[in-house]
């Protein structure tokens, strides 16, 4: 096997930034899936999805970024756990209401499924609710 490690801090650093899937469909299979259990990413099922959402985010949090903390590798079931943190401040256009000014920063984990080494699977994991929070949407 690959280092799964490896590429799955690359698909973090790519996907942190925007890239989306132009530059991330390179670490996944087709169809790799999603999942999220939380209304702000309701329908978003499958990770070119994922990273297409966040591209778009850049827009409403101009200075959006992340920060990896820990890595966490399982070799035998082909997971990779990433821990970090993700902030911005909405200046931009987008959200459930007009730019606040406001900036969130939430604690969160990806659980990367890999089959070889392409990603078959992400959990995300974070507390949605903080992020409204902060941002005042809530």
């Amino acid at each position: 096997m690959s280092d799964i490690r490896s590429l799955a801090l690359q698909f973090t650093e790519a996907n942190d930034a925007g890239e989306g899937w132009d530059t991330c469909r390179a670490f996944c299979q087709p169809g790799a899936t999603f999942a999220f259990k939380g209304a702000l990413l309701r329908g978003i099922d499958t990770v070119e999805a994922y990273t297409e959402w966040i591209k778009a985010n850049q827009q409403t949090f101009p200075d959006f970024g992340g920060d990896v903390r820990a890595v966490g590798v399982d070799e035998a079931r082909g997971c990779v756990l990433v821990y970090g943190a993700n902030w911005g401040t909405h200046t931009g256009e987008g959200g459930p209401v007009p730019p606040t000014g406001k900036r969130f920063e939430v604690e969160g984990v990806n659980v990367i499924t890999f089959a070889g080494d392409k990603i078959r699977h992400m959990t995300l994991v974070v507390n949605e609710a903080a992020i409204a929070e902060q941002l005042g949407w809530a």
